[in-house]
């Protein structure tokens, strides 16, 4: 669609050539006629958060509940921004998320879209568009998360890692991700291309998708920068990180629940060999656990087994070659310390303890390890509105950062979520009726939806970047959205 400018003409020049005052006319018309949505440069060289895009509400739907056909006719028209509802039933067995509204397959349209109700499948119709239309303007996916993540204990069961990984496999180096988004704000323009995905929907998933909470942390970091820490979650259940340690900083890999317990502890050898040894949850008696740490930042655990009673366990390795183990822990009844040595067989992951004896040595420290000059201090601190319970990591350069998911996707902020979701949020969001809102989060420079946008009286001065309406192709819609100059 051409979106044309009204261009004043200089007024000619007293005695000018009637061919001069022709050819500036006929300059004027060819600089109005720049002004296009798709792709002149010119015209659309703006701030990202300035930008208006065509948006739907519940872009899987068709024209089942309102009318806006396929997902590749949304793009095709226009559309720059995409919803998809997320479910996470049956991931153990589909190895994936299912899309539909209230339960996967409710209100999808398959007319033109995936047979399939999974999620990659409509995901790489998205990413298909995509790579055949590298001009575009930046294109948002958002999955509206209809289940909470959280409970998914492994990422083999769904949990956010593995939707941060199907989002990286599907778009690959089109995708921007959150962690990357420059500082200022970039120009629509710079970003042609590029796809930007959005986690909205369940609240408890955002909020952890940014940072984790626990208790009693420990952590351990081996020569090849591999990092495993434990923690307890407040209530008794055993959750792991792990990690790898880049220049300073901690990437982390993998997130899933192990166990259940408290105080648990955690030793880490250059094989890639772990051993944990915890409190249990209701009781005195204490339990070791040996993993074996993938390169993909998985562990594969053993069966936990008792070794002792008291408190307050902690473990490290002794010897260069990972295989002998020291443990330290308190009598349950006095406050004498008590030590164990182990042997780790790590061809059938088991630790064999033995000598058993009193000793005056302090417990080890469980929340820093060291190898080299590399360095790793677990701890627990409100990072401005998070919880005081929310897992920090220190590092030899780098200290306070969050323990938490790579941002891949960004994190949507809306109406009456807590202040965390609100911290250094780009995304905003709002039924479209709520008009102080959009017109607030706007003049703050954010990007912000309206979502069921479907009158033209809801319109917002300034109108909602992604106005996400259930009737695209209405003649309301798209005189607006012309007049407010949107983008393609």
């Amino acid at each position: 669609m051409w979106i044309m400018a009204s261009i004043e003409v200089p007024a000619a020049p007293h005695h000018e050539d009637p061919r001069m005052t022709r050819t500036r006319a006929v300059l004027a018309m060819a600089a109005s006629v720049l002004l296009i949505s798709g792709n002149a440069q010119a015209a659309t060289d703006l701030p990202l958060s300035s930008a208006i895009f065509r948006a739907t509400h519940n872009s899987y739907s068709g024209n089942i509940d309102g009318a806006r056909n396929s997902i590749t006719y949304q793009l095709d028209h226009g559309v720059r921004f995409i919803e998809l509802d997320v479910h996470d039933n049956g991931y153990a067995t589909a190895h994936d998320y299912a899309i539909g509204h209230d339960s996967p397959g409710d209100q999808v349209d398959h007319s033109g879209n995936p047979a399939s109700n999974l999620l990659r499948d409509w995901l790489d119709v998205i990413d298909t568009w995509s790579e055949r239309h590298p001009t575009a303007a930046p294109l948002v996916v958002m999955l509206d998360l209809k289940d909470d993540l959280t409970d998914n204990p492994s990422f083999a069961a769904g949990n956010l890692a593995a939707l941060n990984q199907e989002l990286i496999e599907v778009f690959g180096p089109r995708l921007l991700r959150a962690e990357d988004y420059p500082a200022s704000t970039p120009q629509l323009d710079s970003l042609r291309g590029r796809v930007l995905a959005l986690l909205s929907g369940n609240g408890k998933s955002r909020a952890e998708y940014r940072r984790d909470i626990g208790r009693d942390p420990a952590i351990a970091i081996n020569a090849n920068g591999q990092i495993v820490e434990v923690h307890d979650s407040g209530s008794g259940v055993l959750w792991y990180w792990t990690g790898r340690y880049d220049d300073g900083r901690v990437t982390w890999l993998r997130h899933g629940r192990y166990d259940n317990g408290r105080t648990p502890a955690v030793a880490l050898n250059d094989n890639g060999d772990v051993v944990e040894v915890h409190q249990s949850q209701n009781a005195t008696t204490l339990w070791s656990r040996v993993g074996r740490l993938g390169a993909d930042g998985e562990i594969s655990w053993s069966a936990s087994r008792q070794y002792d009673n008291g408190v307050l366990p902690t473990v490290a390795f002794t010897d260069p070659a990972g295989t002998r183990l020291r443990e330290i822990h308190r009598s349950q009844s006095n406050s004498q310390n008590w030590t164990w040595d182990g042997l780790l067989n790590g061809g059938t992951s088991t630790v064999t303890w033995s000598g058993n004896a009193k000793t005056s040595d302090a417990h080890f420290d469980k929340t820093t390890s060291a190898r080299g000059t590399s360095s790793v201090r677990v701890w627990t601190g409100a990072d401005g509105p998070t919880p005081a319970q929310t897992l920090r990591v220190d590092t030899d350069r780098v200290t306070g950062d969050r323990i938490g998911y790579p941002q891949i996707a960004f994190d949507e902020f809306q109406k009456g979520d807590a202040a965390e979701l609100q911290q250094g949020a780009l995304f905003y969001a709002a039924p479209a009726g709520e008009s102080a809102f959009i017109t607030s989060a706007r003049r703050a420079g954010r990007l912000v939806r309206g979502w069921d946008f479907d009158s033209a009286n809801q319109a917002t001065t300034p109108l909602a970047n992604h106005p996400a309406t259930n009737h695209p192709y209405a003649s309301w819609y798209e005189n607006l959205l012309t007049q407010s100059g949107a983008v393609q």
